[in-house]
Formats: structure tokens, C-alpha cells, sequence
């Protein structure tokens, strides 16, 4: 695992391995609830990009905002919101965060500062360095990271963005998920250049590229990026390599196979649950300890999530504001 810190292993190793089961037992169980009709609308899931949701969320201090995308649990989960309620706003449920009215693209808390996916592609990025901007004039010390996937870094809302953030040197991560496909067509089919981070070096913004499978190489680099945007020294953009391991969404089966075959190797959990027992910090058990008590907890959050009704039809218009 490359840029291991010892230190940061041994403070937040354990716990990251916990929030990445929880992501990974909470995005099956939706995939569950999908092909039982249980779930109604369309589902992107995160299988497989456990780390880079886990990596960033878990640099970021509290008073930090993230925007997030259609394929958002990850970043949802990492950033510490309740999954009970997450189910319940994914299901249309009156308890869920915006109260059943968002569903699964559209999950927002902010007073846990995460400040809502969106099911335009792109349409965070924006978001993300006004929140920014808005830290640095309040004085708040607070920072954003943009959450976006590698179709994302074709929309020209980027370039904009991160025209502003540089000019501004607004306290922010541009955090691109590149996968490997958008939608169904694979990135290098549609994307020009030797990289996505490139893209950032005409701003004269930091960027650099990272195994978005190795939790701990991500953390470090966040780790880095938000001191660098604490420090008032700019943005930073960190492109995260790693791979979608479902369909575009959920539903999309006979498109699955011939590209989505799960890379054993790159499985996130498993490379951090063999670091942590390669430095003693793991004992043999702990994550089937782990796996039975989040299935445990998410079985009892999806109870209460079903249980909860759904939003009355006559308030369909409260809680609209633009």
C-alpha cells in the first residue's frame, strides 16, 4: 500500500475498515431491495469505490462541506450520516433527510455538512467552491471538496470552477472518482489528454494522481490537500483511479459482465484488511466481527425506514425553494 502512514493506520485503520463494510453491506442491500421491487426509481451504486469516499471524508474535520454525486452513498456514509435515515429518504420515506422528496441522487444533511448529491453530472463542482468561498470570507476555517466522477471532468462547469477557485484560492478539494466508464462507454473513449488531473495545471492548481483503491494513500494526499487549503494556499485536485464494480445503475444486468468483472486484487476492503493485520493492528475475525454487526444494524435501520410514512401528497410543495 503506497504512502502508508503508520500513524494515521493506527489512529483511523480500524475505523476505516468499518465505514467501508458499512458502505459496502448498505449499497448491497439496496441492490437487494432493487431486484425485489422493494426500491422504486433509479440506483447508482458505489461497489468497489469504498476507499476514495473513506479516504477524503475521513481527512475532513467537522464544519468541512462535501458535495457529492448521482452516485453518492459513499460519500454519504463516510461523512458520518445516519443510515437510517439515508434508507429512509431513499425509500420515500417522510423520516428520511429531505423528508422522502429527494431519493437515492439527492440525499442531503447540512448541518452534518454534507451539502447534497445531485443527478446532473457535474453539478456539485459549482456548489462546492461557493461553499468555499463563503469559508474563506466568513473566516470559518472550514473547507469544501467536490465530489465528481471522470464524465463530470468533461462538463465545462469544471473549467470554470476551477477558473474561480484558483483566482480566489478558495479553500478546496476537486475530488474526480474516475472509474473507468461513463455511463457505459469506457473513459478513454470519450476523454483527451494523458490525464484528468492534468487538466487542473492551467490553472496552476496542484493535482496529483492516486490509487482510489488504497485508502491510505488517498487519506494521506487529502490530508495534505486540506492543509494546504487551511493554510489559505488554494485548491487542490486529486484524481483518484479506481473501478465501478456494478452496471451504470442498478437494473442493467446484460450489460454487466463482459466489463464489470469485480478485480479481486483492487478490492479496497480486502487491501486494508491485510495492511492492518500486517501491522498488528488487526486480529483474525475482526472484520466478520464487523460485517455481522453493521448487517445487524442496517437490517434494524431498514425496519424502522420502512415503517416510517410516506410524505403526504398535500406537502408536496413544501421545502421547495428555487
Amino acid at each position: 500500500m503506497s504512502g502508508q502512514s503508520p500513524h494515521a493506520l493506527e489512529q483511523g485503520g480500524v475505523q476505516w475498515l468499518r465505514t467501508m463494510v458499512r458502505i459496502r453491506l448498505f449499497e448491497q442491500m439496496l441492490a437487494d431491495l432493487y431486484k425485489a421491487g422493494r426500491l422504486v426509481g433509479v440506483v447508482h451504486l458505489s461497489i468497489g469505490q469504498e476507499a476514495t469516499a473513506v479516504g477524503v471524508c475521513s481527512a475532513l474535520k467537522d464544519g468541512d462541506q462535501i458535495t457529492s454525486t448521482h452516485r453518492g452513498h459513499h460519500h454519504m456514509v463516510a461523512r458520518g450520516l445516519d443510515p437510517q435515515k439515508m434508507l429512509a429518504e431513499i425509500l420515500g420515506r417522510a423520516g428520511g433527510y429531505c423528508r422522502g422528496k429527494g431519493g437515492s441522487m439527492h440525499v442531503s444533511a447540512p448541518a452534518q455538512g454534507a451539502m447534497g448529491a445531485n443527478g446532473i453530472v457535474g453539478g456539485g463542482i459549482a456548489h462546492a467552491v461557493g461553499l468555499a468561498f463563503a469559508a474563506k470570507r466568513l473566516g470559518s476555517g472550514g473547507i469544501s471538496a467536490a465530489f465528481f466522477g471522470d464524465g463530470a471532468a468533461n462538463q465545462g462547469v469544471l473549467f470554470e470552477s476551477l477558473n474561480l477557485a484558483a483566482l480566489w484560492q478558495a479553500p478546496v478539494l476537486f475530488v474526480c472518482e474516475n472509474n473507468g466508464y461513463t455511463e457505459f462507454t469506457p473513459t478513454d473513449a470519450v476523454t483527451a489528454g494523458e490525464s484528468i488531473a492534468a487538466r487542473a495545471a492551467p490553472f496552476g492548481i496542484p493535482a496529483v494522481e492516486v490509487d482510489g483503491d488504497d485508502v491510505v494513500a488517498v487519506n494521506r494526499l487529502a490530508g495534505e490537500a486540506t492543509a494546504r487549503a487551511r493554510s489559505g494556499r488554494g485548491p487542490t485536485f486529486i484524481e483518484c483511479r479506481t473501478a465501478r464494480w456494478r452496471g451504470h445503475h442498478e437494473g442493467e444486468e446484460s450489460y454487466a459482465k463482459p466489463y464489470r468483472e469485480p478485480p479481486a486484487a483492487a478490492d479496497p476492503i480486502d487491501r486494508l484488511e491485510r495492511v492492518l493485520r500486517d501491522a498488528g493492528l488487526a486480529a483474525d475475525g475482526l472484520r466478520a466481527a464487523m460485517e455481522a454487526e453493521e448487517e445487524a444494524g442496517l437490517a434494524a435501520a431498514l425496519a424502522a425506514a420502512e415503517a416510517e410514512p410516506e410524505p403526504p401528497p398535500e406537502r408536496a410543495l413544501e421545502d421547495v425553494f428555487a
